[in-house]
């Protein structure tokens, strides 16, 4: 097992393991190689672990971000951080423990919810960040201010993924009733139960890989998450190990396959044009899956626009009630980021449209 402190400024000096990272790099290399693949970037997604021969699905992936990791954290890496709190409204700490295990998580309840909570919104952060980095960033928090819903903030831990990364590219993590998506769904079912609040006002969206994860739930766990949002993230089944996971952020991944049943959830999704840690490709396949799994759409139309700098499309396909069912953004020149987020966060670009507000409008009000 390697060792390292994530606080330190330089790598300890060890022989044994510098010849063992230089072994696991060539095995990358050559990985890669035989794939016919380049690394995409590495911010925002990849998979960290341990080395190639421990056991678990990201040791490959682990090795190209470990001389970053042994110098130190990720320099996009979340730093702790204080989310201003309203008067009367609530920031809670807990933690989840179920049968596949635990995970701690932050609960955001606004002063509004006085009248009622409106809504529940899970939102799973991307590799290197955290709860509060996600809040501050996406700006979540004071759309809840508004509209009166309550928002979670689940967090990865370090021993589930060395990169804070949802493991939405392992097997174990795909499925109902087990890994993470289980213990996401535990979380959520207990605000619900907790707030009364319904499957038809449960929602998640994510980044990057939170976006992958959010995916996943929406097809593993559709009688508790009524819709998902997922930004610059990964279609269902893109990969199921490292090799396929690069193949998947490269806009080459394997996809769902045709014979499995896809389940029928109302999906809005995000992505830059210059995204190149996880290739547009995947955008349009997560809206793709969505549109062969739904019901007849009466209306399918694009529309462009340009918000604060930037000019975006927009496909939609309307469901006969007359609500939008799909969405798929696309956003000119942006690279890996929140779209329209806050500079206080990380992985964000506070030009192009508001990618929370316009998520919210979808879950609540599904007006195109």
């Amino acid at each position: 097992m390697f060792e390292f402190n994530a606080g330190a400024s330089r790598p300890v000096k060890d022989a044994a393991r510098d010849k063992r990272i230089a072994d696991a790099q060539d095995l990358v290399q050559r990985t890669l190689s035989q794939h016919g693949l380049a690394p995409p970037a590495m911010d925002g997604l990849m998979p960290s672990g341990g080395l190639p021969h421990q056991h678990g699905p990201d040791g490959l992936m682990g090795m190209l971000n470990m001389a970053q990791a042994f110098g130190g954290q990720s320099p996009h890496a979340a730093k702790p951080q204080s989310v201003a709190t309203p008067e009367g409204a609530q920031f809670l700490s807990a933690t989840h423990q179920g049968k596949n295990g635990s995970r701690a998580y932050r609960t955001y309840v606004p002063a509004s919810t006085d009248a009622g909570v409106t809504g529940i919104v899970m939102m799973l952060h991307g590799c290197t960040q955290n709860p509060e980095d996600f809040a501050i960033g996406t700006g979540m928090n004071a759309l809840a201010d508004r509209d009166g819903f309550v928002v979670i903030y689940p967090e990865q831990s370090r021993g589930a993924n060395a990169q804070t990364c949802w493991n939405w590219f392992s097997p174990g993590d795909q499925r109902r009733d087990r890994g993470e998506p289980d213990i996401l769904a535990g979380i959520a079912r207990k605000a619900m139960s907790e707030h009364d609040v319904p499957q038809s006002r449960t929602f998640v969206a994510g980044l990057s890989a939170g976006a992958a994860m959010a995916v996943i739930l929406g097809q593993t766990h559709p009688d508790v998450f009524a819709a998902v949002g997922a930004h610059s993230g990964l279609p269902y089944g893109a990969a199921k190990d490292v090799a396929s996971a690069f193949a998947a952020m490269a806009g080459q991944g394997q996809g769902r396959n045709t014979n499995d049943k896809a389940e029928d959830t109302r999906t809005i999704a995000f992505h830059g044009s210059a995204d190149s840690t996880v290739h547009p490709a995947n955008g349009a396949a997560i809206i793709r899956d969505a549109e062969r799994a739904g019901p007849s759409q009466t209306l399918q139309t694009t529309r462009n626009g340009n918000a604060s700098g930037r000019a975006y499309s927009v496909a939609l396909s309307m469901g006969q009630d007359g609500q939008s069912h799909l969405e798929h953004w696309v956003i000119d020149g942006l690279g890996h980021a929140w779209s329209g987020g806050q500079s206080g966060g990380s992985y964000t670009d506070p030009k192009g449209p508001d990618a929370s507000a316009e998520m919210i409008r979808f879950f609540f009000n599904s007006k195109g």
